[in-house]
């Protein structure tokens, strides 16, 4: 029971002397408050960051089309065609360790409806692996085989947002889409869940919410497009198990540069590199918050030495009294340590206190994922009480090691 009477006394202690101790644990908690915003917005980050990875695909590799001007466009054509059909028969022949090369095609909508309403909507035309490659989720229907694929079938996948504004309440499978003067038939609704467009990296990661999915052969036949475009906007490589993609990457970089007759008309992208990019981007944040913080919690260190040392002066006296009655250097030492750890321990709770609230506000208004995590609460809390025993270990010793008799005659 000594260690809860010591707590009590503590407190008691505390209570007497409310703004001073309230103004010891700012520093505490403000460091503590810190530590947990920072930590929840890097959680928050890194899984946001993992989630635009899932969506390009972690094993992928993207050879993507590069945009040019029109007459920039002209002198390129002369000696590179653009990201082809050939590229993928040159890479699923030279690169060894693939699953897939599959192309992506993007269609230039200038009407998007159907016979109840009219969307705007970014249009490709994919492979039936496309959903596996990338992780689309289907609400309603069925993605595209290879059926579809072979007889150039006039069938879509719509996105959640576009879904609503052609058909609104009303049934979309079955229902037909005219995506410029051609007629489609909705076989599939991608699932809501995706989020707006965003970047990882500063590499774009379109929204899916507002795009429409055909087959690869209907959307290269049916559809016209400008001679000067690349015939293939994006070609997506999927890596086997256990193949690293950053060096197919480099494979795949150094044979189209052939191909292309050395111009870079084209870039690569690696999500798995990005993820990497991301998380070291990251570890620079928390270091750099880790600092501020550790210097708030520093200061709040400082304080809480402060006030116990003023503490120590104002109950002199009544540090004789106990020596005198009986009381050993180490009950002393223990009352001050229980004192400093109390300080901490309330400036901690605060803290942690204060950090959620950043963390939901940052949430809420900037639009930034943010994750507290039971681990963050815990390092947190626990920084703060090591900081204020250590801090609080000096006047505990001092206190101790005052001669009874001189401090029974101090005034």
């Amino acid at each position: 029971m000594r260690g809860i009477d010591a707590l009590f006394a503590a407190l008691e202690s505390l209570a007497e002397h409310k703004l001073r101790s309230a103004l010891t644990m700012l520093g505490i908690m403000f460091g503590v408050g810190a530590v947990i915003a920072m930590l929840s917005i890097g959680a928050g980050a890194e899984e946001e960051a993992m989630r635009l990875i899932d969506k390009m695909g972690v094993r992928n590799v993207l050879v993507r089309a590069k945009d040019y001007e029109p007459e920039e466009l002209k002198e390129l054509r002369k000696k590179s065609i653009g990201v082809s059909l050939r590229d993928i028969d040159a890479i699923s022949e030279a690169v060894a360790g693939l699953d897939f090369v599959v192309p992506r095609v993007e269609i230039q909508p200038y009407k998007v409806l159907s016979h109840d309403g009219k969307t705007e909507a970014t249009v490709f035309g994919v492979s039936r692996h496309h959903a596996a490659l990338v992780d689309l989720r289907l609400a309603e229907g069925r993605f595209f085989d290879a059926i579809d694929d072979r007889e150039h079938a006039q069938v879509c996948v719509l996105g959640s947002q576009s879904r609503r504004e052609l058909f609104g309440a009303d049934v979309a499978l079955g229902e037909h889409v005219k995506i410029n003067d051609v007629w489609l038939e909705v076989i599939g609704v991608l699932s809501a869940e995706d989020a707006e467009g965003t970047a990882i990296e500063g590499i774009a990661v379109a929204s899916r919410a507002r795009e429409i999915y055909l087959p690869t052969s209907t959307a290269m036949l049916k559809f016209d497009r400008d001679p000067l475009d690349s015939p293939l906007a994006e070609i997506v490589i999927r890596t086997s198990e256990g193949v690293s993609p950053p060096q197919v990457a480099a494979t795949v970089d150094a044979l189209l540069g052939r191909l292309h007759g050395g111009e870079r008309d084209y870039e690569i992208i690696v999500p798995e590199a990005l993820l990497e990019q991301s998380r070291e981007t990251q570890r620079l944040f928390d270091i750099v918050m880790g600092c501020i913080a550790g210097i708030s919690l520093l200061v709040g260190g400082i304080g809480i030495m402060n006030i116990m040392l003023a503490s120590v002066l104002e109950q002199t006296r009544a540090i004789g009294v106990r020596r005198a009655v009986g009381a050993r250097r180490r009950d002393i030492r223990f009352q001050f340590l229980v004192t400093a750890f109390a300080l901490s321990l309330l400036g901690g709770i605060a803290g942690v206190t204060l950090g959620i609230a950043i963390a939901n506000i940052v949430a809420a208004y900037a639009q930034w994922p943010t994750v507290v995590t039971a681990g963050s609460i815990a390092l947190s809390t626990g920084v703060s009480v090591a900081v204020g025993l250590i801090s609080g270990l000096y006047p505990a010793i001092r206190a101790a090691r005052l001669n009874p008799i001189d401090a029974l005659r101090y005034e």
